[in-house]
């Protein structure tokens, strides 16, 4: 069912690519849902800059710094030119009384975070190093099975991620990270490409990783 976004356009706003539409940690009382174009959301960790989603039309972002009155907790960023619907805290209701459907999208959204905060702690609980980096390769499968295969091999899997996206995710420094990925590649167990890793058998990494939650 499509999202009937025309009756909203007076909270229209348009960016231009590259423009920030709001920065982390500065407080925030407007919620967004992204009509067209492509914005990146990004957290700086201290060393380095990680992307937490990339965010298509009828997406909706910025909703925790109204519901909770907190301040924003990633900064949002234009990737080509966007028109947002922009909704402050005291309009947010004609929003979710005019479309049901963002009602559910929200809980999509929370449901999605708790899950995201339980699988996290389930790494970091992780003795070994090794088994931190990677359970994160299976939960980043577990999100997106379908897109990560590699061609007609069932057991090979494509991420389109980072090494400090991996480190984020597991706790870890980027050079502890690297180190560790590069010891995989030589054992063959994953492929390190500019913009892509495979891991080679996703099943070995998740037979690995639950002999050692086991152990724990």
């Amino acid at each position: 069912m499509s999202l009937d976004l025309e009756s909203f356009s007076r909270f229209s706003r348009k960016y231009k690519a590259g423009e920030i539409i709001f920065s982390e940690f500065e407080p925030g009382n407007t919620v967004y849902l992204l009509k067209s174009g492509k914005v990146k959301l990004i957290k700086n960790t201290g060393e380095f800059e990680r992307t937490l989603d990339i965010l298509l039309p009828t997406e909706m972002f910025g909703e925790m710094a109204i519901l909770e009155n907190s301040p924003r907790t990633a900064t949002a960023v234009a990737m080509e030119d966007v028109i947002v619907l922009e909704f402050s805290a005291q309009n947010f209701d004609i929003l979710l009384n005019g479309n049901p459907q963002i009602a559910f999208k929200l809980l999509k959204i929370f449901t999605k975070r708790i899950y995201d905060s339980k699988r996290r702690f389930m790494i970091l609980k992780l003795p070994d190093p090794h088994a931190k980096v990677a359970d994160v390769f299976l939960m980043l499968d577990e999100t997106q099975p379908s897109s990560n295969t590699v061609e007609d091999d069932n057991k090979s899997r494509k991420f389109y991620t980072s090494i400090d996206d991996i480190a984020n995710w597991a706790g870890m420094s980027a050079d502890q990270t690297r180190d560790i990925l590069i010891r995989f590649a030589n054992q063959r167990r994953v492929e390190l490409f500019k913009d892509h890793i495979i891991v080679k058998n996703i099943s070995d990494f998740s037979r690995f990783v639950n002999a050692q939650r086991n152990q724990t």
